[in-house]
């Protein structure tokens, strides 16, 4: 390891090139790397990963005339927003400064440079950075899922994080997600996390019934509303009262009552069917649907206006096959879950049944899986549940050899840069945040054919 791979990496966006010398003698304690304009910064950042830049706020115009300072700061904090920025003006742009600072900028210093003062604030930049770097380490090894919710995935705990925010308000929130994600468990989570949670959670599935019932069921009815009501019945919006109502399947309820639905959540008032009173709840709504609502909307099966009524806040559920280390976390869940109640001498399960699961692409996503291990507990000879005990296709070929796995990144990530550059080379090297040379040894490395090289 050479010696400068120990320094902290200092970037320096600074057009004089007096001023650039001075910097990198006083500097020398850092890996200090140079640019003259935003384009060269943007492409040293990518190279080096900066933790800090000192950036002179007074760069000249680009071609078009727009200001390259401000434009530099908003891509630096755009590809690297954590980086610290420290701008340097002159003694008269002491409202740049304050621009600057309002648009992410960590700090400010005013020439004519004073190296000792830009010393101390540049090292308290870099303390600044690796405080802020391991904070965000601890709150990632911290995080828990919420009660119920079993999950390692990233995706899936900053969705934890949002329904904590939002279950202590009685913002209608909809849930999206495919079939069998556990939408129930999270709408659960909603109203177990809520001030109503003593209250009852009213669950009802809409696909489930009957158009002609459905009505009824939310709204109740009156004795004598219809043959065969001999007694007046509360509907499940009542029944919820001062609780939570998941609307389960919201995108099949039918056009001719989303209407009627939209004025319930508007007004907060029912009417039951044969009734003429109109009756206050006071009611959390929750839905969630495994249908795209936005191209129902399009389509004129699901209004418009109920769309936005009940989706204040949505939020998408990633599927079993999107989540990093779930699979295995849930089945191993469910093992626990049911090995009591059906086969206690199961202690685990064997490599290739792991393998199996890991490499299952799991349409039905949790709900399958539940199944599937329940089956396969129930099943399973041995001491622990193999291949065969959980009846799973063939899927991908499961792939944990880390430098075939970096291969398959690295081929795959040039493709893009060349795709997005449109086959210019310099432009794809500084997008990926590597040299042309280096480009050119990893387009051979991976045997890429590019159109120039034909």
């Amino acid at each position: 390891m050479s010696k400068s791979d120990n320094k902290k990496t200092l970037l320096i966006v600074e057009d004089d090139h007096g001023l650039q010398s001075q910097l990198r003698w006083h500097f020398d304690e850092y890996n200090t790397i140079f640019a003259e304009n935003s384009q060269d910064a943007i492409a040293a950042l990518r190279l080096h990963e900066a933790a800090v830049v000192i950036q002179d706020l007074g760069l000249p115009p680009d071609q078009d005339g727009v200001d390259e300072g401000f434009k530099c700061i908003q891509d630096i904090l755009c590809i690297s927003p954590h980086s610290k920025i420290i701008v340097m003006t002159g003694k008269t742009d002491h409202e740049h400064a304050i621009r600057a600072v309002a648009m992410g900028a960590y700090d400010y210093y005013q020439k004519p440079v004073e190296p000792n003062t830009l010393d101390l604030i540049v090292q308290r930049a870099f303390t600044m950075y690796e405080l802020e770097q391991d904070y965000r380490r601890l709150q990632q090894m911290h995080q828990k899922p919420l009660a119920g919710l079993v999950t390692h995935d990233p995706q899936m705990l900053k969705i934890c994080r949002m329904l904590e925010r939002i279950s202590p308000t009685n913002v209608t929130c909809t849930l999206l997600g495919e079939s069998g994600t556990g939408k129930e468990v999270m709408a659960r989570a909603i109203h177990q996390l809520s001030p109503r949670r003593e209250q009852r959670f009213v669950a009802i599935n809409c696909a489930a019934v009957p158009e002609n019932l459905i009505e009824s069921e939310l709204f109740g009815y009156e004795k004598g509303a219809f043959t065969g009501a001999n007694k007046q019945t509360l509907g499940k919006i009542e029944t919820a009262q001062e609780g939570t109502l998941f609307l389960d399947e919201i995108g099949d309820m039918p056009l001719s009552l989303q209407a009627k639905l939209l004025r319930f959540l508007q007004e907060r008032t029912i009417e039951r069917l044969g009734g003429r009173t109109e009756i206050p709840v006071d009611v959390r709504v929750v839905c969630a649907t495994n249908k795209n609502l936005q191209t129902m909307v399009q389509e004129g099966s699901f209004r418009e206006d109920l769309f936005y009524r009940i989706c204040e806040v949505t939020i998408e559920i990633p599927p079993l096959r999107d989540r990093q280390g779930d699979k295995v976390l849930l089945a191993r869940h469910f093992k626990r879950k049911f090995l009591e109640q059906h086969n206690p001498t199961i202690r685990g399960f064997t490599p290739d049944a792991v393998e199996a699961i890991e490499r299952y692409r799991w349409p039905g996503n949790i709900r399958e899986m539940e199944n599937k291990i329940k089956r396969a507990v129930i099943m399973a000879d041995g001491k622990y549940i193999s291949r065969d005990d959980l009846d799973l296709a063939c899927g991908d070929e499961l792939s944990l050899n880390l430098r075939q796995v970096r291969q398959e990144a690295e081929r795959h990530a040039i493709l893009r840069a060349v795709a997005m550059t449109d086959n210019n080379i310099s432009a794809a090297a500084k997008l990926l945040g590597i040299t042309r040379p280096t480009f050119y040894d990893l387009i051979k490395k991976h045997d890429i054919l590019l159109p120039s090289h034909a």
